[in-house]
C-alpha cells in the first residue's frame, strides 16, 4: 500500500487542528459598541440617559466593568455596565433551566390494517393506552393493500373503534383523513404530560 505524504486529499494536519470558534452570541461589548450615541443603564441599574458611546466606555472602565449592549434595536442602542462573563454565565444557566423544564412530547405511531383481528387490536390499544399515559400523542396509521381500498367504510370502522377505547384518556386532535391508501387519526392525552 503507497504513503501517501502530503497533497490536498492526504494531509493528516488538517484532521489534528481544532475547529475555529463561532462566536454564537451576538450581543456587543465594550469596542464592538460602534454608534454614537447610547442609553446608558449604570452598574446599579439606574437610567443616565443618553450619552456619548466615548463617555459611557470611560465610565464602564472607571467601574472596571464591561459595556453591553442589551438592547441593540432600540435607538439609540441600550447598553449597561456590568460584569459580562457574569451575565454570560447567568444567561446560560437561565436557557439551561428553561430546556430542562420544557415539556417534550414525542408522536408514537401505531399501524393497523382493516381486518386486524379483535386480539391483536387490543394489543395495539394497551400500547396506545400506555402511551397517551406517558403523555405522548398517538398517530393510528391504517394501510390498504389491493382491493382493501374498496372497502374504506370497514377502516373508519375501526378507528372510530380506537376513538372510543381511548375516550377516557384522549382526545381527537386530526381526524380520520385518507392520504393515498392509508388513513391516519392524531389522539393526544387529555392532560398534560407531567414533568419528570
Amino acid at each position: 500500500m503507497p504513503h501517501n505524504s502530503g497533497g490536498p486529499s492526504g494531509n493528516r494536519d488538517n484532521r489534528e487542528r481544532p475547529a475555529p470558534q463561532v462566536q454564537t452570541d451576538n450581543t456587543r461589548i465594550n469596542e464592538q459598541i460602534r454608534v454614537p450615541e447610547v442609553r446608558l443603564i449604570d452598574e446599579k441599574g439606574e437610567q443616565v440617559g443618553v450619552v456619548t458611546t466615548y463617555e459611557a466606555m470611560r465610565r464602564a472602565t472607571e467601574a472596571g466593568q464591561d459595556l453591553v449592549e442589551v438592547a441593540a434595536d432600540a435607538r439609540p442602542p441600550v447598553c449597561k455596565i456590568m460584569d459580562y462573563a457574569k451575565f454570560k454565565y447567568q444567561k446560560s444557566v437561565r436557557e439551561r433551566l428553561a430546556r430542562k423544564k420544557q415539556v417534550r412530547i414525542e408522536i408514537k405511531e401505531v399501524k393497523f390494517r382493516p381486518g386486524t383481528d379483535t386480539h391483536d387490536f387490543d394489543v395495539k390499544l394497551r400500547s396506545m393506552r400506555k402511551f397517551l399515559e406517558d403523555g405522548d400523542k398517538v398517530k393510528c396509521t391504517l394501510r390498504f393493500r389491493g382491493r382493501e381500498m374498496a372497502h374504506q367504510d370497514l377502516g373508519l370502522a375501526l378507528l372510530k373503534r380506537v376513538e372510543e377505547a381511548v375516550a377516557d384518556l384522549a382526545k381527537v386532535e386530526q381526524v380520520p383523513k385518507l392520504m393515498g391508501r392509508q388513513i391516519t387519526m392524531v389522539v393526544a392525552p387529555s392532560k398534560t404530560k407531567k414533568v419528570p
